[in-house]
């Protein structure tokens, strides 16, 4: 079966079953609003409320930590389709696409990978992002900025991304959506949400979404499906339930293991077109990703609550795949040196976490203060597989001069599937903080005690740990809209990858120092934050380059100091004009004292600037970007410096509301068609020229 075809299947089924429900949704709104009681079971958050970084429930400016908020409506404006898309758009992210299926995200110079859905810290390893993971299914993406131990239970000095789910509405709504665009790009999305009970104290939301597309890189082709179900509902006055279920299945042809070689033989760096690819046709990258939650919560006396929850993922890959390298450069003239690798390396990865939760308020020195106490248990497992290759086989010679086609390498014969590596991890912690209230001041202390365990099957090493992370947060309202605050915390985390030996690398410690101040301006409107930080980071494996006997990558630990500031500016200007500022500025060293990492950009800037035009109430225009400064990389095996020059990625939509229930919008990225190397971080290749998207959503 066609996959590409086959990619859309589902979409089909999801709009069918919809359809119906279009003129019956328009209907009861008229005619049956006043005979469905309205039950606030699980409200929409509002932006400026998480409780991702304290797991008490704190509104943005009282939060002691730099938090951006990354909202629907803003994924809509710019198209962003993908969570890699939607955290373009947050201040100090650094989006780094080194692999055309492999993704890391970086904050203040070290790589995110403490990762939490609705509030609630994943095990370790979750943060790992394989494939483009669909943004259909979230309303809100949150990004904590520093460590944040006290949720995640481990980490680093970086941040955490916190994906908020999309929950039932209490009315009956929906929406569908066809995109197309560039590189014979298709999307249609379905999101539908209704009560199920006449009562109207339970209620389901079913979205769907679908794409299909080329690349600008040669031979490579995408198809992605996405569904996810959620029900909530009333189960006694004081109690309620939610649970829910996704399921993504992605298909990559002719991606690319590794990046592009720019290191040339005479010490100068390679030129190549932006379509350059190192890969061959026969290579495949097929992903599943499935989760699945269930939630309880129970109100008790004094508005205290109780919450239990549940969380499952399950990942598979499957990947035939074909690395390109050198290791004395490439000739500048013929574009030899270029050498093969074939692998076939099968992965499932399967986790489970509890976690209990106890929140409320209570009395004491004739002032009301919160706490949160919770304790959780998470066990991993991955099994990892691989198809051996003769390595007298072409495929591992040497390769003709590059740029070469797709067809150039003939596919090897793979031997039998081999168990590779077999691991299993178990993350057990008790976490707690309160917020004390002295008049202007707060003071938020709180902890995280984690047990770890792993066990392997390999050679690499097992580990047996236990550790306490402490964390103090500060802040001070000077005005009514003006407040300072100050926080602390630490992080611990063992690590998955292994020296060049194969033994797994000791575990890194971060620390996080951060000062700042936020302010409400415009009635509330605009928040604007000014933070000054200082990380450091332990033992922090750190890529070191291929080893040239197994071909597998190979780390070492490292001693980093990121010192920096960040302002951010959010908000509403007014009621036609919607504006996110954000700069970063920050220095990396070394335990000498010397500059390291220099592959992170030192200055970053993000913007975007969304306006509805007061003349043509129905027009809405916006503009948004990102800069950032040089960027270099040492190459690992030739010494050659590789450079990427600052630049200015530019991203524009033009959005015409024909009516009340349907849109058209047309989406521009890289306007000023921008040739760029997407990540120094490990290899890289160059990112799409200027391509576009039109779409038309459908409300009802």
């Amino acid at each position: 079966m066609n996959p590409r075809l086959n990619a859309f299947a589902p979409l089909s089924l999801a709009v069918s079953l919809t359809l119906p429900l279009v003129a019956q949704a328009a209907e009861s709104r008229s005619d049956e609003s006043g005979d469905i009681e309205e039950v606030f079971i699980v409200g929409v958050r509002e932006n400026r409320t998480s409780k991702g970084a304290t797991g008490l429930n704190l509104d943005l400016k009282n939060t002691p930590q730099s938090i951006s908020v990354v909202d629907r409506e803003l994924m809509d404006a710019y198209g962003a389709s993908s969570i890699n898309d939607a955290l373009d758009l947050a201040t100090g992210i650094s989006v780094e696409r080194w692999e055309t299926n492999r993704t890391n995200y970086l904050s203040r110079g070290f790589e995110i990978q403490n990762t939490q859905v609705d509030g609630v810290g994943l095990p370790n390893g979750w943060g790992l992002v394989r494939g483009a993971t669909d943004s259909f299914g979230y309303e809100k993406v949150e990004i904590i900025r520093g460590a944040n131990g006290l949720l995640t239970g481990v980490g680093n000095s970086s941040g955490t991304i916190n994906y908020v789910r999309k929950r039932p509405a209490n009315h009956a709504r929906g929406q569908m959506g066809v995109t197309a665009g560039s590189y014979d790009r298709v999307r249609v999305e379905v999101d539908y949400s209704t009560p199920l009970s006449g009562s109207g104290d339970w209620a389901g939301r079913l979205v769907v979404a679908a794409e299909d597309s080329g690349s600008h890189l040669r031979g490579v082709e995408n198809d992605r499906t996405f569904i996810y179900g959620v029900v909530d509902g009333q189960l006694t006055e004081n109690s309620t339930l939610a649970a829910g279920y996704s399921h993504q299945a992605a298909n990559t042809v002719g991606g690319m293991w590794g990046g592009l070689v720019f290191a040339n033989s005479d010490g100068t760096q390679a030129e190549w077109d932006t379509d350059a690819s190192t890969s061959q046709d026969w290579t495949y990258w097929d992903t599943v990703n499935q989760t699945a939650f269930v939630e309880y919560s129970y109100r008790l006396p004094s508005d205290w609550e109780l919450k239990l929850s549940y969380n499952y993922r399950g990942f598979e890959d499957e990947s035939q795949l074909f690395f390109a390298y050198s290791i004395t450069g490439l000739d500048p003239e013929t574009g030899t040196g270029l050498l093969g690798n074939p692998g076939k390396w099968p992965t499932k990865d399967e986790a489970h976490l509890f976690d209990a939760g106890l929140s409320g308020g209570y009395e004491l020195f004739g002032a009301t203060h919160e706490a949160v106490l919770g304790a959780s248990h998470s066990t991993s497992e991955r099994d990892q597989y691989w198809h051996p290759v003769d390595t007298t086989d072409p495929a591992f010679g040497a390769l003709p001069g590059f740029p070469y086609g797709g067809d150039m390498v003939a596919e090897p014969p793979w031997g039998a599937r081999t168990l590779w590596d077999q691991s299993e991890q178990t993350l057990s912690r008790v976490y707690g903080a309160t917020r004390l209230n002295f008049g202007s001041l707060s003071i938020i202390p709180g902890f995280n005690a984690v047990s770890y365990e792993r066990s392997v099957t390999s050679l690499r090493g097992d580990i047996d740990e236990s550790e306490i992370s402490p964390y103090l947060g500060l802040t001070y309202s000077v005005t009514g809209n003006i407040s300072v605050y100050a926080s602390y915390s630490d992080i611990y985390q063992p690590q998955d990858q292994y020296d060049i030996d194969g033994v797994y690398l000791d575990p890194t410690k971060g620390v996080n120092y951060e000062l700042g101040a936020k302010a409400d301006w415009l009635d509330g409107r605009l928040l604007a934050t000014l933070a000054v930080f200082k990380a450091e980071q332990r033992g922090l494996a750190t890529y070191a380059g291929l080893n040239p006997d197994t071909l597998q990558y190979y780390y070492q630990g490292a001693d980093v100091d990121s010192e920096g500031f960040e302002i951010e500016v959010s908000g509403a200007l007014n009621e036609y004009m919607n504006l996110v500022l954000g700069f970063t500025s920050l220095e990396l060293e070394d335990e000498a004292g010397d500059d390291t990492y220099t592959w992170v950009p030192r200055e970053t800037v993000n913007f975007s600037v969304n306006a509805t035009l007061p003349q043509l109430p129905d027009v809405s225009l916006g503009l948004g970007g990102n800069w950032q400064s040089r960027t270099s990389k040492v190459d690992s095996y030739t010494g050659v410096e590789i450079e990427q020059g600052a630049h200015l990625l530019l991203n524009a939509f033009a959005r015409w509301d024909i009516d009340a229930n349907s849109r058209l919008q047309l989406n521009v990225s890289n306007l000023t068609d921008e040739k760029y190397i997407t990540s120094l971080y490990e290899i890289g290749y160059y990112g799409a020229p200027r391509n576009m998207a039109v779409s038309y959503q459908y409300t009802f």
